[in-house]
């Protein structure tokens, strides 16, 4: 199972073509990450067919796409979901959506409870616990940082550096971002399992920064 993997829900751009044999192990056969938060839709496309080269793989190969679904800023969250579901539907193959904080946790390898947390803008954070790298507890939330009750666990994500001060977390909270290599493991892994995965839609918690503008207000002329 071929699997191209990628999102663009954070500040950073990553993707990567991950492999999972018969027998269940693993390999990231290519992938690479960078952090630009504004260059999500420049950076993507010619990432993606970077690594498909180095990873000797043609496009045809491919069994599935593994996209991240957020929660995160609107503009980069669409950039990755409209390329995978291009590649998608041109290639014929099923793509399948990750919470962006799931793969965040993933990479932590973790086997004991801890949170993660991605900044949300506007002074706030996405955020959720987790038992282990695997098992979210209840929903993804979006809250101010002092509003946050973390009972002392640890803390991983571009979030929890932000605001250290605020929540308190000690230890360096790497990794800060989500890794693809990790995502197109637990997309796989989940499949392998007869999980099911979210579809490849947008998480939103809260509306977007942008807004219609509203009505042109009414001009009076003044006749002499």
């Amino acid at each position: 199972m071929l699997f191209l993997a990628f999102d663009t829900a954070t500040p950073a751009v990553t993707a990567a073509v991950g492999e999972r044999s018969d027998d269940g192990t693993y390999t990231s056969r290519a992938s690479a990450s960078s952090v630009d938060a504004r260059r999500h839709g420049e950076l993507l496309s010619p990432t993606v067919a970077r690594l498909m080269k180095e990873a000797g793989a043609d496009f045809g190969d491919l069994d599935g796409i593994a996209v991240g679904i957020g929660p995160g800023p609107y503009t980069g969250l669409r950039v990755g979901l409209a390329t995978a579901h291009a590649l998608a539907d041109a290639l014929g193959i099923p793509c399948h959506g990750v919470t962006t904080l799931d793969a965040l946790a993933f990479a932590t390898g973790r086997g004991e409870p801890f949170a993660a947390l991605t900044d949300a803008r506007r002074k706030e954070v996405f955020w959720a616990r987790y038992d282990d790298r695997l098992t979210r507890v209840g929903e993804v939330r979006v809250d101010r940082p002092a509003d946050i009750d973390t009972g002392g666990l640890p803390l991983v994500g571009h979030g929890a550096e932000m605001y250290a001060g605020v929540l308190g977390s000690g230890a360096a909270p790497q990794p800060l971002y989500p890794d693809a290599s990790a995502m197109a493991e637990l997309a796989m892994l989940r499949l392998d399992r007869g999980l099911a995965l979210p579809e490849p839609l947008p998480l939103y918690l809260r509306r977007p920064d942008a807004v219609a503008p509203g009505a042109p207000k009414k001009v009076r002329q003044w006749v002499k």
